[in-house]
């Protein structure tokens, strides 16, 4: 598993009020969710009408996907035409061996998980 996050500065010169910002920031993070399916959150400065800090995570199954989908949300906020692209920073993280998990042997892990919990009794505490 291969988890990206971007980080990327907007300058809104022509945002005059916290709303002309919001209305930015909100066209630029839904576009990002319905084109892109990444997850975005405004991360910093969200008290200065012309700054914006944004960031950006995707999960997949692939590094290549991972920076494919991060690049293209850095395009789109290149292209954004009320607001400029300051900086950028993007880190992609493998969770162990190409993605598959620290020691990840499917037996083994399911060894351990049926060991774990006694999954009757979780059952039947669900149902009351």
């Amino acid at each position: 598993m291969f988890v990206g996050v971007l980080r990327v500065w907007l300058r809104i010169p022509s945002a005059r009020s916290l709303k002309d910002r919001r209305r930015v920031v909100r066209s630029y993070k839904d576009r990002v969710q319905s084109k892109l399916r990444a997850s975005v959150a405004e991360v910093g400065d969200a008290d200065r009408h012309q700054h914006a800090v944004l960031g950006i995570a995707y999960v997949s199954g692939t590094a290549a996907r991972v920076e494919e989908i991060l690049a293209a949300a850095a395009a789109m906020a290149g292209n954004l035409k009320d607001a400029i692209l300051v900086d950028r920073a993007t880190e992609i993280l493998s969770f162990g061996t190409e993605g598959k998990g620290v020691g990840a042997d499917p037996a083994s892990l399911d060894a351990m998980v049926l060991d774990a919990a006694p999954w009757d009794e979780v059952d039947e505490e669900m149902k009351k």
